[in-house]
Formats: structure tokens, sequence, C-alpha cells
């Protein structure tokens, strides 16, 4: 931003006082540029019937932002800028109240759009005192003593204005479009004869031009993570009331048989979404589910455990591959787990069914699950959070001897901030 310097004993010009006003002007036009953008934003203005009821409309304190020329005429001694662009802020910081008119017949309806825009005028117009250098006792009033008088204060605000569509049948009012260079706020549609209205009756316009969002509830993108892969307790930080977690049950373990190939274990169900109104300092249980255990003797798979974020989020374990220990052994491979309550929840894969003929076992659940082996070879756990376990082969495809399937790995719970 651009200074004034002045020295002790010189004497003060006009422009001095010009020049810092500019300056401070193009400052935050620079600043509103890096933060708005250059396009019309519209904050505040709000459209509702005016308390004095009746067809009077108002419509409440606040801004335009946008483009505009930095001064496209003279200010004061400082000649005018019509080339360079600036982004300027209209301020109006009262109410302004409007006054509707119905159609004049029943059955008859019509449109009318508030609207606003930018605008700039000179005013407080005063007869200044000037310096007298023949008589400085006596100061002239006006310039050269012509008692004129002159604007003392360009003032930067927003115009209203109201712009009726065409009449038409009742029900079939077409809204008016703004203006150029104007904003529309809000439509407002009354019937003839209609002697008031209500909020309802209004419709608002601002869904590109106004502010989504202010400082105050933009946030910052995720910068810190607690990974549970063990039951325990999250503490919601200072500061944070939404927070984003990603869960993944327990991997199936593998299904065992002591002649043929066992069948892989299914993975666990998925879920990611956010948790908000959250109050720091709450403490939220998390479960981590366990990886589904295998019975060597032979049999199916355990299930893999349920993950869980207090009440809000839960994802299931996937299923036991299928073994056994009798002449009808279990073939299929487990099923997957699922989310619950998660913005995006999504089923775990199941595992591979066993080969008796190939001598192999089904591959566990994935992402992450172990894989089946072949011949008289155990089965690979599951790799990593919720998948589940491989199934392991056999020596013969039926008689021969077989080895013990893979557990399922445990699942996950992490939560971002």
């Amino acid at each position: 931003m651009d200074r004034v310097i002045v020295y002790p004993g010189s004497i003060p010009l006009d422009t001095d006082m010009l020049d810092t006003n500019r300056n401070t002007m193009i400052a935050i036009g620079a600043l509103l540029a890096a933060t708005v953008g250059l396009n019309p934003i519209v904050d505040g203005l709000v459209v509702t019937p005016a308390a004095v009821g009746g067809l009077a409309v108002r419509i409440g304190p606040g801004t335009i932002s946008g483009l505009q020329r930095l001064d496209s005429r003279p200010y004061g001694s400082l000649p005018n800028d019509a080339a360079d662009g600036l982004v300027k802020m209209g301020i109006n910081i009262g109410d302004s109240t409007l006054l509707l008119t119905a159609p004049p017949a029943a059955g008859q309806a019509q449109s009318t759009l508030v609207q606003a825009t930018y605008t700039e005028n000179d005013g407080h117009t005063v007869a200044l005192p000037y310096y007298n250098a023949s008589s400085p006792a006596q100061p002239w009033l006006g310039p050269a003593n012509s008692g004129g008088a002159q604007p003392t204060r360009r003032t930067q605000t927003v115009a209203l204005s109201l712009k009726t569509g065409a009449i038409a049948a009742a029900g079939e009012a077409l809204d008016p479009p703004a203006d150029p260079g104007w904003i529309g706020l809000g439509v407002i549609t009354l019937v003839g004869g209609q002697a008031a209205f209500a909020q309802s009756d209004i419709r608002p316009l601002l869904s590109s031009a106004g502010i989504p969002f202010k400082l105050g509830q933009l946030r910052t993108g995720m910068s810190r993570a607690a990974a549970f892969t063990t039951s325990g307790i999250f503490v919601v930080p200072k500061d944070v009331s939404i927070v984003r977690v990603t869960m993944i049950g327990g991997g199936g373990g593998a299904g065992t048989h002591p002649n043929v190939p066992g069948a892989g274990g299914g993975a666990g169900g998925r879920a990611i979404g956010f948790l908000p109104g959250l109050a720091a300092g709450q403490p939220i249980e998390v479960t981590v589910g366990g990886g589904g255990r295998i019975v060597a003797t032979g049999g199916p798979g355990g299930a893999g455990g349920s993950s869980a974020l207090g009440p809000y989020m839960a994802t299931t374990g996937g299923q036991g591959g299928g073994g056994g220990t009798g002449g009808a052994p279990t073939y299929v491979g487990g099923q997957g787990g699922f989310g619950l309550g998660g913005d995006v929840d999504w089923s775990g894969d199941w595992g591979g069914d066993a080969m008796p003929v190939a001598t192999r076992g089904g591959d566990g659940g994935g992402p992450g699950g172990g894989r089946g082996a072949s011949g008289y070879l155990g089965g690979v756990p599951g790799a990593s959070f919720g998948g589940g376990g491989g199934g392991a082969g056999s020596s013969a495809p039926s008689g021969g001897a077989a080895g013990a399937g893979g557990v399922g790995a445990p699942g996950l719970v992490m939560v971002e901030w």
C-alpha cells in the first residue's frame, strides 16, 4: 500500500489527504480482489416484508463488491483514472424500504424484481471557507468567495430499485430480468387486490452472487489423524467439531478341512464419512474389529469383528470361509462385511471358493486378502486391514492331507480433523 510522506513545517496540500484516501481504497480493493475475486459479490441485502406491513418491502443492510473504474471523474484535485480497474465495495449500513403495487384486477398476477447495483456519488455539499490572502482574518465563502457549495464526500453505496414484469393471468406471471449491471435480490409475485405479503411470497435469487461461507465457517483441509488398530477412546480435540472417519471391519478367517482345500475368508466392510456436530473434549468409544480365527482341526473360519466409532458409524467383519471335518466339506468362500452410517458405505469382497481338483485353497477377500495355497501348504493370513485369510491347499484332490487356513486381518478406524 502506498503511503503519503509529510514533513514538519511543510505546507500541507489537499492532495496529501486525497492520496491517502485513494491509496487506502486501492489497498482494500486489492484485498477484496484476492479474497472474493473480480465478479460481483453480494453480502446481506436480505429481502423481507417491511415491519409496517402492507406492500412495503425491506432490504436489509449489506454490500456489493465488484470490479469498477478507479475514479471515472476527478477526485478533488486528483485527475480521473478511468483506465485502471479496482474492486470496490458499495455499503448500505441501514435498512431500505421500497413500495410494491399489486395488479389492478382480480385474477391478474405480476412479478416484481428487487435489484441492486454498486453506485458512487459525490455529496454532502457544503459552502466551504477558503483562505483569503488579502485579509486572512476574513476567509472567503466558497471558491473565489463565490459562495458556491461543493461536494465534500464521495460515497460508495448500494442502489436499490424495483422492476415489474408484465401483468398476466394468475399463475402465469414471468420474472422480469435484471437490468444490465444490476443483480437480482429476490422476486415477489402479487395477485390482483392483494394487500399484504409474507416471507414465503419472496423467492431469493442470490444463489450465484451471494457469499456461501464467511471466514468463521471455512475450514482448512484435514491435517491431523489418529489411527486406531486396537480399540480405544477418541477424544475430540480443541476447536474441532467435525471429523472424517475411515473405517474397516475385520477380515474373516479361512476355512480348514483335514483332507481337502479350504475356502478363503471374506473381507471386512468399509465406510468413509464426515461426522459434524461434535464437541471439543467429547470422548467417543472406538471399536476395532479383530481378524477371524481358524479351526486348525477343521471347520469354517471365524467371522471378523465389527469396527465402530461410538453410535455414529460401523462396519461389519467378513464371514469365515467354508471348511469342515466330515465327508461333505463346504467349499464356498466367506461373504464380505458391509458399512453402516458413512457417507460412502461398501461391502468387502467375497473370499475365493476352494478348488479341490486343483488342490488349491481359495484366496482371501481383498483388498489385502491372503493368498490361497496350493498343495500341502498353509493359507496366507490376511495381509492388510480387513483382508480375509487365504485357504490352505491339500496334497491330493480328496483323501490327502491339508494345511491350516490363514487368519483374517484386523480392522482399522482412522479419524482425521
